[in-house]
């Protein structure tokens, strides 16, 4: 039997409501995929599933408006109507009179025995809510407030997540993240898309994928190094994530705190505030796709070796501006109390070697940049190249 015929007896099995007939005609262990929804095994997910429609649904009625074979795969355009008379119930709701009346498309896959092993169903599910009252009418005022209230919503969220993106540079915009907007992560124009130096923390995600869609697309992601709050965004960006070698074994850690972090440097606010603060803002292990080191090329800037916060810690500087984006190379904020201040070496708290870390200040102050900007707060701008060296003696 061809596989059009069989597809088009499911079909009239199912109007039937002859369900052993319909479930016959599954393979065991198929799996019926509603799209965006559930996935249902058969035999007992299908029967299941048809059998609340029916239930929830007396009258309901299928009608097959095209239906297109390929092979062993068969695409159904259909129409079904009915009342939401009960008694039973759909998807928790309880039945209330309202008429249903929706199309949708099924792509199934028989197997060599013309047995269904594979349905993809695709419904406008929010078309369904609206029918049956669970949504308000499109264009009604009732989903006129539900969309202001989404939109209070999403400008919440921004608030508590990260701001637009600011352009700080020729082709480098500055995504600022967490409460208050301390942690920064830079995009850099890069072939049409950027790439994402540092990735700050996980409640950045959303926000930098969007700003970075808006500016082509993320084609990589580049960790000044990999502590929580620099590799939170990482794993959920979908793209291609490189660090420095000694920065490897840390990034695809599920550990939030670095071995050498000492709590006991910290006060009493850092020990138990921040300390617990760190794992919330953790995105998890990273999946990396390779590493970089001193001297690579990055879009159009040059990878700076700066270990002493963390092994691996690395920064960028172009040549051309003379702009150095440095991760935890320095502070210009206090971690414990959330104060601006001039810039200054990383909190000792968290250092794998202060005096290494005092060390690559002097070697940024050796290049002589114009512009700074680290892992957190403000940029040092200015007589710049003073301002580290104070910072490293200090």
């Amino acid at each position: 039997m061809a596989s059009a015929d069989v597809v088009r007896r499911y079909f009239e099995a199912v109007g039937a409501r002859d369900l052993d007939t319909a479930l016959a005609m599954w393979a065991p262990g198929g799996v019926e995929r509603v799209v965006g929804q559930r996935e249902l095994t058969a035999p007992d997910g299908v029967r299941a599933q048809l059998g609340e429609l029916h239930g929830a649904f007396p009258d309901l009625a299928w009608e097959v408006l095209d239906l297109i074979a390929d092979g062993d795969r068969v695409a159904v355009r259909w129409r079904a109507t009915g009342t939401f008379a009960g008694p039973g119930t759909f998807q928790g709701f309880a039945a209330n009179g309202a008429r249903l009346e929706m199309e949708g498309c099924d792509v199934l896959t028989l197997n060599a025995d013309q047995k269904i092993e594979r349905l993809e169903a695709y419904v406008d599910s929010g078309d369904v809510a609206r029918q049956l009252g669970v949504l308000p009418p499109a264009g009604s005022r009732a989903e006129q407030n539900l969309t202001k209230l989404a939109n209070v919503r999403t400008r919440a969220r921004a608030w508590f997540e990260a701001n637009d993106p600011e352009r700080i540079a020729d082709g480098v915009w500055l995504v600022r993240g967490g409460i208050p907007k301390t942690m920064n992560v830079y995009l850099i124009e890069d072939d049409g898309g950027v790439t994402v130096f540092d990735a700050g923390i996980s409640n950045m995600t959303a926000p930098l994928a969007a700003a970075a869609a808006r500016l082509g697309g993320i084609r990589r992601v580049v960790l000044g190094h990999a502590d929580a709050d620099h590799r939170g965004a990482a794993p959920g960006l979908g793209a291609p994530v490189y660090c420095h070698p000694a920065e490897r074994e840390a990034a695809e850690s599920a550990e939030h705190h670095r071995p050498y972090w000492d709590r006991a440097k910290l006060d009493p606010h850092g020990r138990t505030v921040l300390w617990r603060l760190i794992p919330t803002w953790d995105g998890g292990p990273v999946s990396l796709a390779g590493t970089v080191d001193e001297g690579d090329e990055i879009a159009g800037f040059r990878v700076v070796h700066l270990p002493g916060h963390a092994p691996g810690l690395i920064g960028l500087f172009r040549e051309s501006d003379r702009l150095a984006l440095v991760s935890d190379t320095l502070y210009t904020l206090d971690p414990q109390s959330g104060r601006h201040q001039a810039a200054h070496v990383p909190h000792p708290a968290f250092n794998q070697d202060t005096d290494q870390a005092r060390d690559s200040i002097r070697k940024l102050a050796a290049l002589d940049p114009a512009t700074v900007w680290a892992g957190h707060a403000d940029p040092v701008t200015g007589d710049v190249r003073a301002q580290l060296e104070r910072a490293a003696s200090a």
